[in-house]
Formats: C-alpha cells, structure tokens, sequence
C-alpha cells in the first residue's frame, strides 16, 4: 500500500495547483521538496505562490517552507530529516501526505532512503580552496567523482562545498541513522516543451512586474551579502548581479530566462533519469483540469486498495 503520494513536474507546470487540490479533496497536507521554498523572504524569486495554498476558502497545511533565515545554507541531509519529522506528523494523524516539489534530488533521497552525513565545514580547507577559480575547483571535484550535470558547480562557493562534502565522506565512516525507501505513488506533470517556455518566461516578466527587485535589494539590505544570494542561483543570481552593477537590466533579463528555461530542462532530465532507475511515474498532461487530475489520482488510489 502506499505511503506518500508524490506529485513533480518542472517549474510553471502547475504543480503546486494540482498538489493544493488534491490535498484538499483528502483531508491532508503538503510537503514541500524545494530547495530554495525553504528561505523566509525569498517569496516571490523562488514562486512559493502561497495563495496555490488556499482552496475554496480553505488554506491547505504545508510543510517546510519559510524554515530557514535567508543567508543559511540549507542541505539534502537536513531536507532528509526535516521531511522525515512532517511525514511521521501526518501518518500519525492517519491522514496520507503529499510531497510536492521539482527538487529531484530531494525527492528521490527520501523515496529512496539514501544514506547521507552530516557534513560540518573545514575551515583550513575552505581557505585553500578560495583563491582557486572555478574551472581549478571543478577539475578538483571531478578528481573525487563524475559529475553529472553542472548545477553542482555553477558557482565557486557550490564547487569548494561539493570538495568539502566529498573529502568529509572519504574520511569518515558512514552515519549508521538511515531512512527505509518510502512506497510512493508518484504524478509527473507533462508539459508540452513550447507551452513550459511560453508559461517561463510570461511568469518572469510578471514577477519582476509584482517587485521581485525590491524582494532582492530588500534581502541585500538586510544583511545578506550578495555572494550568499548568488549561492542560491536562479532570480537571486542574476537580479544581485544586476543590483550590484555587474549587468544591466537587459542582460540580467535575457541571462535568466535562458537560465530558467535550461533549469526546467535539467528537472525533466533528472525525473526521466528516475524513471530509468525503477521510479514508476504516471504522467498527467499539465493542460488537463484540475479537477480531472484529481479525480485520476483518487480512483488509481483507491483502485489500489487505499482508503
């Protein structure tokens, strides 16, 4: 029988939507796999969209978003035990979780019971590292392993925490605190190559239109140093590179749609890549309604005996 219910799909599929709804049609709640969601005011850059939230008057519990101050650094292995606190929450009120999100590294460590540490950082290391450029760092970490695509390493800040992660696994012996691999049905959300960049880069223009700007100069404002603010890519990235003179508006417009549109890309890929590695993922076309969606999950729900 199923555990969890997992719904994912690249950004501006519609998920979130999906998700909220069919949580409200069975009485549960939400966790959230994004990594950046995580961050209390990165509200409209990271498009936690709360009001997706609120269905028919009804605001649907969520978990794990606006965890952490802007400025942390938020890991796989405490996504791993934050998710694992909210599902036991839910199980034990006998209602069936949903996880929602298009981190599919996050997903599939949870699904899959990975086996992580918890990687304190080297300081003497950190200072060996820093003058090095980002080609020096990413020939260093390919030292340690393959990389598999370059989201490991699209900064030098990534590239020395990748270095550092992969020395503290080489030297220490495995944290015996793991997880069992969770049964889980899981909805993929099919969208149409055309359509997901129509919706990427309308949904860009209405952000930058609804103050995303002033949600980054407000976070830079308060403390957070623009290299902190990179380190979370995307929005954050490319409107600090602005903000701080190194482009323009209009390069800083044209270098992050092509850089969304590249990051939806890497998302399909990883959640194709889950398939190959023995996921089953039923794919629901982003286009049907809403309440045909929903009504497609409770009967393959029930049809495998859940209640």
């Amino acid at each position: 029988m199923y555990e969890l219910i997992t719904i994912i799909g690249p950004t501006a599929s519609g998920k979130t939507t999906f998700a909220a709804a069919l949580a409200h049609a069975l009485n549960t709640e939400i966790i959230s796999a994004d990594s950046r969601q995580v961050y209390r005011g990165m509200t409209i850059g990271t498009g936690k969209d709360l009001g997706d939230y609120v269905v028919d008057g009804t605001v649907v519990p969520y978990h794990l978003i606006d965890i952490c101050e802007p400025g942390e650094k938020y890991n796989l292995f405490a996504f791993q035990h934050d998710f694992h606190q909210a599902f036991a929450s839910i199980r034990a009120q006998g209602k069936m979780p949903i996880l929602c999100g298009g981190t599919g590294l996050y997903v599939e460590s949870v699904l899959k019971g990975y086996k992580l540490l918890d990687v304190p950082e080297n300081p003497a290391l950190r200072k060996n590292l820093q003058s090095k450029t980002l080609d020096e760092l990413t020939d260093i970490l390919c030292s340690y392993k393959v990389l598999h695509n370059k989201t490991e390493v699209d900064s030098a800040q990534r590239a020395i925490r990748a270095i550092e992660i992969e020395e503290y696994y080489r030297t220490q012996e495995p944290d015996q605190r793991d997880f069992e691999p969770i049964n889980s049905l899981i909805i993929g959300i099919d969208i149409d190559r055309e359509l997901r960049r129509e919706k990427i880069s309308r949904r860009l223009q209405e952000r930058l239109e609804n103050g995303m700007l002033n949600e980054v100069q407000t976070l830079l404002d308060s403390g957070v140093s623009a290299e902190d603010l990179i380190y979370y890519g995307l929005e954050y990235k490319y409107l600090t590179l602005h903000l701080i003179g190194q482009l323009t508006y209009k390069e800083m417009y044209e270098q992050l749609e092509i850089a969304i549109h590249q990051f939806a890309k890497r998302q399909m890929t990883w959640f194709r890549g889950m398939e190959r590695r023995g996921f089953r993922i039923h794919w629901l076309d982003a286009l049907m309604p809403t309440g045909d969606k929903v009504a497609w999950v409770l009967r393959h729900y029930q049809q495998a005996g859940q209640n």
